[in-house]
C-alpha cells in the first residue's frame, strides 16, 4: 500500500476523529474519576475496537450488517442502548454522590472484563458503533488497491487511524488529567457526571433516530 494511499485515509477520518463522541466523554469523566490511567484503558478498548472493524470488514463479515437493514437496525439499537444505559448509570452516579467529600483516585485493580471497567467501556462504546464500522465499510476501501489482498492494508489503515486516535483521545487525558484534582470534588464531579450523562443520552438518542 502506497503511503499516499494511508495519508489520504488519514486526512478523510481526521474530521470524524476530532467530533466530540462517546470515547472522548468516556476519557474526559474517566480520568476526573480515577486519573490519567483510566482514561489511557479507554484509549485501548476504543483502538481494540477499531482493529475489530477493520478486521471484520476486510473479511466481509461486517457487509453483512451494512447489507441487511435488519441486521443494521438491531446493531444500531444495541449500540444506542449501551449509550443511553451508560448515560443512565452517570446520571445515578451523579445524583447519590455526596456534596462534601473530595473523590480520591481509583488505584484498585479490576478485571479489564468487568461492565464498570473503562476498557470494556471504551471498547463497547466502539463497537456498537454503526459510524465506526461504516468507515471500514464505505471509506476505507476507497483507499485500497483492486485485486489486491485485503486484510494486511486494511489493518495497516486501522494502525494509522489508531494513532490518530490514540494521539487525539491522549491529549485529552493529559488536559483531563492535569485539571484532575478540581475534576475529583464532589461539586465539580456531580456537574461532570450529570453533564456526561447528559451527552451520552443525547448520543444513544441521535444514534436510534439517525
Amino acid at each position: 500500500m502506497r503511503g499516499v494511499a494511508v495519508l489520504g485515509f488519514l486526512v478523510a477520518v481526521a474530521p470524524i476523529t476530532a467530533t466530540p463522541g462517546a470515547s472522548l466523554t468516556l476519557v474526559v469523566s474517566r480520568v476526573a474519576t480515577g486519573g490519567r490511567r483510566q482514561g489511557w484503558w479507554v484509549i485501548l478498548g476504543t483502538v481494540t475496537g477499531l482493529y475489530l472493524h477493520a478486521t471484520l470488514a476486510a473479511v466481509g463479515l461486517a457487509a453483512l450488517v451494512l447489507r441487511s437493514a435488519q441486521a443494521f437496525w438491531i446493531v444500531k439499537l444495541l449500540g444506542a442502548a449501551y449509550l443511553v444505559g451508560l448515560g443512565l448509570w452517570m446520571l445515578f452516579s451523579a445524583a447519590r454522590r455526596s456534596p462534601s467529600t473530595t473523590s480520591p483516585p481509583a488505584r484498585t485493580r479490576r478485571l479489564p472484563w468487568r461492565v464498570d471497567h473503562p476498557y470494556l467501556q471504551g471498547l463497547l462504546g466502539n463497537v456498537l458503533n454503526p459510524k465506526a464500522a461504516a468507515i471500514y465499510l464505505t471509506l476505507a476501501p476507497q483507499f485500497l488497491e483492486p485485486g489486491r489482498p485485503v486484510l494486511v492494508p486494511m489493518l495497516l489503515l486501522a494502525t494509522a487511524h489508531s494513532a490518530l486516535h490514540t494521539c487525539w483521545l491522549a491529549g485529552w487525558t493529559v488536559v483531563s488529567g492535569a485539571a484532575g484534582r478540581l475534576l475529583r470534588t464532589a461539586a465539580v464531579r456531580r456537574v461532570l457526571d450529570r453533564l456526561t450523562g447528559v451527552i451520552l443520552l443525547g448520543l444513544g438518542v441521535r444514534a436510534a433516530v439517525t
